[in-house]
């Protein structure tokens, strides 16, 4: 499955998994990188950056960083493709996966967002909003994003809590940064009523990109419209 952030900011490409299955993840990149430069896979998860994993080498050996072992991981380059596999995956597996190839003069990336799911995980009836809450006075004003989840727990039909994630699209890069409001917990959603809960995340209106909201539950992702900053003003996506 893909999904398409608006304006055409960023591709993220979303894979899910049963919890104990082995799910293979594959690296899209140009044609004529591929085999030229090692290729890294680094792992995101939700709140902390980037963690090389391994790198694919180009005589098609692995290297594996410390904390991922090859008992759990298989890297490999076959017939001018990456693939990356979980051998048996784990609910901490759960995040964005990166794959890169520096060349001399450009960095080429291609992300993938994990999503597992567990064994009794069949639906879900959530609807994402996203807005601001407070008032932009000057360019460079602190903003407070909320994203406020709905769901109809008549109609749910899995027991999975959701998690909130906020990612940020910087349009002087080609892949998303998963992000999280300073002092809370990542995946915190203040229950607000039976079926609505909401979460807040403050930044900067000096810091260029456009911010989303996304909400996993019962192996979806939904995504909420998006709030664009530039040149210290706002707008929605």
């Amino acid at each position: 499955m893909l999904l398409l952030l608006p304006q055409g900011y960023t591709l993220i490409r979303v894979t899910t998994a049963g919890l104990g299955e082995a799910v293979t993840l594959t690296c899209s990149l140009p044609d004529e990188q591929k085999g030229s430069s090692d290729l890294h896979w680094y792992k995101q998860s939700t709140g902390n950056t980037l963690t090389l994993m391994v790198k694919q080498l180009t005589d098609g050996k692995p290297n594996y960083e410390a904390g991922f072992s090859a008992s759990r991981l298989k890297s490999t380059y076959e017939e001018n493709v990456y693939s990356l596999t979980i051998l048996q995956t784990v609910q901490e597996d759960e995040g964005m996966y990166h794959c890169s190839i520096v060349d001399w003069n450009k960095n080429y990336w291609n992300g993938t967002y994990l999503s597992i799911k567990g064994p009794s995980e069949k639906g879900s009836h959530t609807t994402v909003i996203q807005h601001t809450v407070s008032d932009l006075n000057r360019p460079g004003d602190p903003v407070t994003l909320q994203c406020s989840v709905f769901s109809d727990s008549d109609k749910k039909t899995c027991s999975e809590d959701l998690r909130v994630f906020w990612f940020r699209a910087k349009s002087d890069t080609s892949y998303p940064d998963m992000i999280y409001s300073k002092g809370t917990h990542p995946n915190q959603c203040e229950k607000k009523s039976q079926n609505r809960c909401v979460s807040s995340m403050n930044f900067s209106t000096s810091d260029p990109a456009t911010y989303y909201c996304a909400v996993a539950t019962c192996g979806q992702i939904i995504f909420g419209n998006g709030t664009k900053v530039a040149a210290g003003m706002l707008f929605l996506v």
